[in-house]
């Protein structure tokens, strides 16, 4: 058994960003980019007004001056602000030539054919000038930024229709059990219902991804090597259940016949103590245990991280644990870091969070339950309520 931070060690040379692809722009939400990004036009494209108002030059304050026209956004720019006269002049028009300022229409009479000034503003006032946010050709985002939703806005300013980013890994996920039926069937004595497909499934849904679910596939070799077989032909294979020492956990065995190296098959936390993982040639196997919490911990823990990783994202074991106040006593821990779900809520600016008791890795109803992990380091003695703590969000960052 190992710590769960040697463990991460182990796993960080297999999970270098996959290769790039061209996406079309709205589809790569979430992607990370692969090339920089430049600039394709000036913004402003122009010097163009930041405010409604009146375009004129100079200092005019208790003047009152003709309107020569008015200049909406869109207008194409070169009109001409004739001396002595003020233009009319909507946010984001094309400052005509001969006008040195903008002065907002609350400091004027608002008049239509001549308009009366209250008071002056400085000369370059409220214009916003060509290229001062970016100019064409210059960097825009770098390799290694996050597309999101203010990114698209931005790259679709500029006309990128297609985006280089890194390649999303591609997941399969496989079931394993003699007494696993899928959720839809009466189990019958002796059986349960799958509750992992849909976890695993909307978990990486959660990540912008799409796994493949491969069915349930009963403890035997030859059954389990043709599922393993297409699951290996993934990035990654995620497989729960058959990964302890019982009489029918074969999955290791499986694996190492397909040539797999095991990087490790216990770690030193608590549930998912017996979490297995394997590296191929191909990509990454990961054996979560059958329990539906240690499904959970091992998928929050260890996996999301991984694939994030693959995608080209920053993560790592316990990476973005946040400070919080526990709401509620938490329980010590032996000799492996436990962790327990949690519920966690904001108030004046401090994170509380109040643990949520669970009787084992078999009690769905508390792993289910709360957006957190909150982590009791190993050898670490009961803890009040009131106390600091650390807990992951389950929500993807």
């Amino acid at each position: 058994m190992i710590s769960p931070e040697d463990a991460w060690l182990r796993l960080e040379p297999f999970l270098t960003p996959l290769p790039s692809e061209r996406l079309a722009r709205q589809r790569a939400h979430g992607r990370v980019l692969a090339e920089p990004t430049e600039a394709a036009v000036d913004v402003p494209a122009t010097d163009v007004s930041a405010m409604d108002g009146y375009a004129v030059s100079g200092k005019v304050a208790g003047n009152r001056l003709p309107v020569a026209g008015t200049v909406a956004a869109g207008d194409p720019p070169g009109g001409q602000c004739p001396p002595g006269a003020a233009m009319r002049i909507m946010t984001g028009a094309p400052v005509p030539a001969g006008a040195d300022r903008v002065v907002p229409v609350e400091l004027t009479d608002g008049g239509a054919e001549t308009v009366a000034f209250h008071e002056d503003v400085a000369a370059g006032g409220h214009i916003r000038r060509r290229a001062e946010i970016v100019a064409a050709g210059d960097p825009l985002l770098p390799a290694g930024a996050v597309v999101t939703p203010g990114a698209l806005a931005l790259l679709a300013t500029h006309g990128l229709g297609e985006l280089v980013v890194h390649r999303a890994p591609s997941v399969r996920l496989l079931v394993t059990g003699d007494e696993v039926v899928p959720a839809d069937r009466h189990p019958e004595p002796g059986q349960l219902r799958d509750s992992h497909t849909d976890f695993l499934l909307a978990a990486g849904r959660g990540m912008g991804l799409e796994f493949e679910a491969l069915g349930i596939a009963p403890d035997r070799r030859e059954a389990l090597s043709v599922a393993i077989a297409t699951g290996l032909e993934a990035d990654v294979l995620l497989l729960t259940g058959g990964v302890s020492k019982g009489e029918y956990d074969y999955v290791e065995e499986v694996l190492d016949g397909f040539g797999c190296q095991t990087l490790f098959d216990a770690v030193a936390v608590q549930p998912g103590k017996p979490l297995v993982a394997a590296q191929h040639s191909r990509g990454l196997v990961f054996g979560l245990p059958g329990n539906p919490g240690s499904v959970m911990t091992s998928f929050w823990l260890f996996v999301r991280p991984a694939l994030r990783r693959l995608m080209g994202r920053d993560d790592g074991y316990w990476h973005g644990s946040l400070a919080g106040v526990l709401a509620a006593p938490l329980p010590g821990a032996k000799g492996r870091d436990r962790f327990l779900p949690a519920a966690v809520e904001i108030a004046a600016g401090v994170a509380r969070v109040r643990p949520i008791a669970s009787r084992g890795s078999h009690d769905l109803m508390a792993s289910a339950g709360g957006d957190a992990l909150v982590r009791v380091p190993a050898g670490a003695a009961p803890t009040l309520a009131g106390a600091a703590c650390r807990y992951l969000p389950l929500a993807s960052l």
